[in-house]
């Protein structure tokens, strides 16, 4: 497994402006990480030719840039909005394409009021169906995060993905998500991960606690996963010192 970083665990520096993507590659070049996850809303521009400028910078600096992350909500009861997040994730692929991602992470969206779940379900597949196929014919496998809404156990998630059947499409695993019985739930999903999040903490029915990778790397040993084990930092502390100090517990985890 890589090690990798989601551009999300510096939000605060990025949105204030302290810090630009490229600040956020060079920092990552500074860990040692491998590669990087560059969430979209700290996008200055997307016209092609920032985008290969930000790739050129994360060549340069020797990282992959292991995906892209839009914040997607698919079950939207409104359906024109429903495409309007469609397009916008189809928007995202065509970035991904330039910036030689191979990866783009997406939510599928909370249960809204006066909505049953089956029904936003419904709403999410046959959205994700259509940016699976887009992505497919683009090069870019779609990975969908647990992320809450009907994606909030690991039944849900499993519910989906067995109706979204598609070599470009699994799971963007997040290690702290789940909230009912993790290390379980983690094993249930772990043949889907394509991707994944390390987080510091999750909640479980106890309340707060570290998570544990080593379990973690077990489990997702035991399923094949090779792929990243991207940060995304969600604590108070400053990210600056805690995704460094975080870093060097994820190698101790993984060694």
């Amino acid at each position: 497994m890589r090690l990798g970083c989601a551009a999300y665990s510096y939000r605060q520096a990025l949105q204030a402006g302290t810090l630009t993507l490229e600040g956020f590659v060079d920092e990552c070049a500074r860990m040692g990480l491998d590669g990087v996850e560059l969430t979209a809303y700290y996008f200055q521009s997307t016209e092609p030719a920032a985008l290969q400028a930000l790739k050129r910078h994360c060549f340069r600096r020797g990282l992959h840039i292991a995906g892209t992350a839009v914040g997607s909500n698919f079950t939207q009861a409104d359906p024109e909005k429903r495409r309007e997040q469609v397009r916008m994730t189809q928007e995202w692929i065509d970035h991904s394409v330039v910036l030689g991602a191979p990866c783009i992470r997406v939510f599928a969206g909370p249960v809204p009021q006066g909505t049953s779940e089956a029904e936003a379900a419904g709403w999410a597949v046959e959205c994700l169906r259509e940016c699976v196929a887009y992505a497919a014919g683009r090069g870019v496998v779609v990975a969908l995060e647990n992320h809450g809404g009907v994606t909030s156990t690991a039944g849900q998630v499993l519910a989906l993905a067995e109706q979204l059947q598609n070599p470009w499409f699994g799971l963007n695993l997040d290690c702290g998500n789940f909230r009912e019985n993790p290390y379980e739930e983690i094993r249930q999903v772990a043949p889907l991960a394509v991707t994944t999040h390390a987080k510091v903490t999750t909640r479980t029915p106890n309340g707060v606690e570290p998570v544990d990778y080593t379990p973690v790397r077990r489990i997702l040993e035991q399923a094949g996963y090779q792929g990243y084990l991207n940060i995304e930092y969600e604590e108070q502390e400053d990210a600056a010192t805690a995704v460094p100090r975080f870093v060097r517990e994820l190698r101790a985890a993984l060694a």
